[in-house]
């Protein structure tokens, strides 16, 4: 029967365009609709049909790894319609998953209303840029993005090493090779540190997670080549000082310096449930300008929010001026703009002074904040 009902959930999935399905014992599948979670209206699921549905979609060597430490994560293609990320966990002695949907087709950067400067960063001959926001933000889509942009623009080599590998991307006018982490390498550090060798233009690191992978990705941006990574932080301010933490007091100061020369971007976003359905991202934007340099050399990073808000003109942007003007075109409710901010008492303010109409334009709103 698990087969069946796989085959079933994923089909719904795909035609309802749901992010995620929750599989989990003592209860019916769970998508996730627009970022809400809605219980389908089928039996509720016992141990032996979660262990089903596990067993006819999870490789063999997946299997023995969550036997042996509760949990694994692979990825898969549902035929032609779509790609699943899925992670297999154990919870109190049942085995539960959950199955992410990646589209196939990959959004264009304008799409997926991007910054323009974007594109200009991401065909710098070398340097460090980061996506980040926490999970389920859409990193990878934005990633993919910036990839296949280069992929379609000019003839690099570019290596991708993910866990697992999310989109797949053909040769366009670049050669595109993609390291899964446990398949094709053991590791993310061991990854880049082999990538260096394989005479690459653009190196993704699907995630930046320990102190070994991080250096070697700044190193690999500081020796000509333009690495792109990923980190669960949610702002550009907190991605830099993340990086350093990860560092031993006694390395920080040389660090602080690499990084200071390595990075040349950071977008941090957001999903925002979308009034009448879907989602829609927010941006914060960082382009890393000699100042900004200065700061993070100088161990001056709690100044580079209001270097963002004065760095309109080099297409800078914070993260509440994007969930301001998203709900300023009525795309995005209030609470939910207010959810994602960082600073939601001022955000509610500047709603607030909207509201009561007493700015006709952008300008006064600036001098005012």
């Amino acid at each position: 029967m698990g087969t069946i009902l796989i085959d079933k959930l994923l089909q719904a999935c795909v035609k309802q365009g749901a992010s995620d399905i929750h599989i989990t014992v003592g209860q019916p599948p769970v998508f996730r609709l627009s970022g809400r979670m809605r219980k389908l209206e089928t039996k509720v699921l016992e141990a032996e049909d979660t262990v089903a549905l596990m067993k006819s979609i999870t490789p063999e060597r997946c299997q023995r790894e969550l036997q042996e430490i509760g949990s694994t994560d692979f990825g898969f293609a549902f035929g032609e319609l779509a790609r699943f990320r899925v992670s297999v966990f154990k919870q109190r002695g049942f085995t539960a998953m959950v199955l992410r949907q990646i589209p196939n087709e990959k959004l264009s950067m304008e799409v997926l209303g991007l910054p323009e400067r974007v594109a200009e960063l991401c065909m710098r001959p070398r340097g460090l840029f980061l996506v980040t926001g926490p999970t389920g933000s859409g990193k990878s889509t934005t990633l993919a993005s910036m990839i296949d942009y280069i992929n379609m623009t000019v003839d690099h080599h570019i290596i991708t090493i993910e866990d697992p590998i999310e989109f797949y991307h053909d040769h366009k006018r670049s050669t595109v090779n993609q390291r899964e982490v446990g398949v094709d390498v053991p590791s993310f550090a061991e990854a880049v540190k082999r990538a260096l060798r394989q005479d690459p233009d653009v190196i993704l690191v699907g995630e930046m997670r320990d102190l070994e992978t991080i250096e070697t990705a700044i190193t690999a941006a500081e020796t000509g080549h333009v690495v792109f990574g990923t980190l669960h932080t949610n702002s550009a301010q907190g991605t830099i000082n993340r990086i350093i933490d990860v560092f031993p007091t006694t390395q920080q100061a040389q660090i602080r310096t690499q990084l200071a020369e390595a990075v040349i971007g950071i977008i941090s976003q957001a999903l925002v449930p979308k009034i009448g359905g879907g989602r829609v991202a927010a941006h914060e934007f960082l382009v890393v300008t000699p100042a900004i340099s200065n700061l993070i050399r100088e161990n001056k990073t709690f100044r580079i929010t209001s270097m963002i808000q004065t760095g309109k003109k080099e297409g800078m942007q914070l993260m509440d001026d994007a969930l301001y003007d998203l709900w300023k075109q009525q795309k995005v409710a209030k609470d939910d703009a207010l959810s994602k901010s960082h600073r939601p008492n001022d955000l509610s303010a500047r709603m607030a002074q909207a509201e009561r109409g007493m700015f006709d334009d952008d300008d006064d709103v600036e001098d005012a904040s």
